[in-house]
């Protein structure tokens, strides 16, 4: 077995915030940047997972959002149902302190600190919105680009399952066995089948995300974020960054018809509907879903070797 190096958590001063990270593999491998989505945690990018990615030649890094786990909380309010229904409903997007765009200047800043001038980048969720912004917005930054069970943000897209919606809506509990109830309940939905590999961690995966530290209202942020950031779609089509499209074609949360929307948003971009997984990414599915992340990367890179 290939044994992989782990640097433990830092903090890192980035774009005027706190931004804990940690790195998986050899420092002088290519790096490839992990972004988690609304609610996460950089740890529910699994440590087996980051190290099987390292072990394919990658220097991994993932982080902390802000207002998540151990970087930094923003201020600002709480979001009611009458915002949230004027954004989706009628396309009012509600008052946001920051949007997906400075949680992608959070991912530059990082690298920065990291002397990464370029990167794989690897989204899930709204980590693939961000991931999406970074492509748009900084496309020196970006050797390639992998967007996992995410969307364009665009607002003809059809909406998440009435289930869904009901338990993401469900606020964040502060105590810890209710929590941890909740995370358990919220991940059967989200990986919409019978998991008993991943239903077998959850409980301990629930308990590191609360012990680094929950924040209610820090969510309720995030998905201001995400509304007030809208659609992406027109400027995706400036993307020049080798793209692969991952998505489940049992997602409740993220229709796969938003997988096919980004795919032919972004000239050239592939698209990889991965047969039965839900909004997650199930150990049962890891290897096809490494597989691929690593032929992109690689494929990506050998082909501007060739160009310079």
């Amino acid at each position: 077995m290939v044994t992989v190096a782990h640097n433990p958590p830092r903090i890192a001063k980035a774009n005027g915030i706190d931004i804990c990270y940690d790195t998986f593999g050899d420092a002088q491998s290519e790096p490839l940047v992990l972004i988690m989505g609304l609610a996460g945690q950089m740890v529910q990018w699994d440590d087996a997972f980051c190290v099987r990615l390292a072990a394919r030649g990658f220097r991994v890094v993932r982080f902390d959002n802000r207002d998540s786990g151990k970087s930094s909380k923003l201020p600002g309010k709480r979001l009611t149902w009458w915002e949230a229904l004027k954004a989706l409903v009628l396309h009012m997007p509600p008052a946001a302190s920051y949007t997906l765009r400075d949680m992608a200047r959070d991912t530059i800043a990082l690298m920065d600190v990291l002397g990464i001038r370029s990167a794989h980048i690897v989204g899930a969720s709204m980590g693939g919105m961000i991931a999406q912004e970074i492509a748009i917005a900084f496309p020196k930054r970006v050797r390639s680009l992998i967007s996992i069970s995410s969307t364009t943000g665009n607002p003809d897209l059809p909406q998440p399952s009435a289930k869904a919606i009901a338990l993401l809506s469900d606020p964040q509990p502060t105590d810890r066995e209710k929590f941890i109830a909740r995370f358990k309940r919220m991940w059967k939905v989200l990986r919409a089948g019978r998991f008993p590999e991943d239903e077998a961690l959850d409980r301990s995966r629930a308990e590191l995300v609360y012990d680094r530290g929950v924040n209610p209202v820090g969510v309720d942020r995030q998905i201001r974020a995400v509304l007030a950031s809208g659609s992406r779609k027109e400027l995706l089509r400036t993307v020049k960054a080798p793209t692969l499209v991952i998505h489940g074609t049992a997602d409740p949360l993220v229709d796969p018809k938003a997988a096919q929307d980004t795919a032919a948003s972004i000239p050239g971009a592939k698209l990889m509907l991965v047969a039965g997984m839900g909004h997650a990414l199930p150990i049962r599915m890891w290897p096809q879903i490494i597989d691929a992340i690593d032929k992109h990367a690689h494929q990506a890179s050998a082909i501007a070797a060739r160009v310079a």
